[in-house]
């Protein structure tokens, strides 16, 4: 836990402790959010990525050393999966066309994204991240990256399957309500990480799910603008919406759970195939 002080004054972040690993600390990077494109802030430590995420409650102030700082906010940073982050880009830099898979390029011309310098930092990041959801050629000694339909769609459906397993586990009402319902749950969270197209739809398509039809709203996310003073959203507002959504699917009584949906043979193949090469789940 550290605070920090600048113009708009002291802010409280709790984050990993860089000290404790010998390394120079933590770097506030400005990326683009994956969802909304919006630049936003980001916290680089140890090699992790972490996402800010901004909590408030009323009537409250933090005594800092000899400081008080009388808003009573709190930022907390928690790690999240690189890949979220790159999507986008990986997305738009293969320049696909109908059919066309696309082009493959290398990492060091995907990631220069032109006004945000930030994405040089996690460029070590991408080659061993990157590669789940990927095509990769290797000529020589370089490597080339092309982003891969099925592989990010066998990625994201092993996010929804540990998101949902996580929120039974966490929260009871999950676990007494519908699968069906849960999955909607898990993949409405997801959604505040990828584009509706076409990853959110393809994803859906292939949960034969109608997302719009089993939580009553579109998957939506409250994002900031990327100084520290009002960033990536705030938790507190996300938490309301969840419980909110969580009243309107729950029945009052327990059901039985559902048997899991039968799900394309590619996406198997391609969820099988992931899990083997090592990729990452969601924190």
């Amino acid at each position: 836990m550290a605070w920090c002080k600048d113009v708009e004054g002291t802010r409280l972040l709790i984050a990993p402790d860089s000290s404790a690993t010998g390394s120079s600390g933590g770097r506030l990077l400005s990326l683009c959010h994956p969802k909304s494109g919006q630049k936003t802030c980001y916290l680089l430590v140890d090699g992790v990525l972490q996402e800010l995420n901004w909590l408030k409650q009323s009537y409250k102030s933090w005594f800092l050393g000899n400081y008080v700082c009388e808003d009573g906010s709190i930022y907390a940073a928690t790690p999240i999966d690189p890949v979220f982050i790159m999507l986008p880009i990986f997305e738009e830099a293969r320049l696909k066309k109908g059919e066309d898979p696309g082009k493959f390029r290398q990492l060091d011309e995907i990631i220069f994204i032109d006004g945000y310098p930030g994405y040089q930092y996690i460029l070590p990041l991408a080659e061993n991240c990157m590669q789940v959801v990927c095509e990769v050629k290797e000529i020589g000694s370089s490597k080339f990256f092309r982003l891969d339909d099925l592989k990010v769609i066998a990625w994201l459906y092993c996010k929804v399957c540990v998101l949902k397993q996580t929120l039974s586990v966490l929260d009871q009402n999950y676990a007494a309500q519908d699968e069906k319902d849960t999955l909607a749950n898990a993949v409405s969270i997801l959604g505040e990480y990828v584009k509706d197209e076409p990853w959110l739809k393809l994803l859906c398509k292939h949960l034969n799910l109608d997302l719009l039809k089993e939580t009553g709203k579109a998957p939506c996310i409250e994002v900031f603008p990327s100084s520290l003073e009002s960033n990536v959203g705030s938790s507190n507002l996300l938490q309301e919406r969840r419980k909110s959504d969580r009243k309107t699917n729950r029945t009052g009584k327990e059901t039985k759970m559902a048997k899991p949906e039968t799900e394309s043979r590619n996406i198997k193949e391609m969820f099988s195939r992931a899990s083997r090469r090592g990729s990452r789940m969601p924190p």
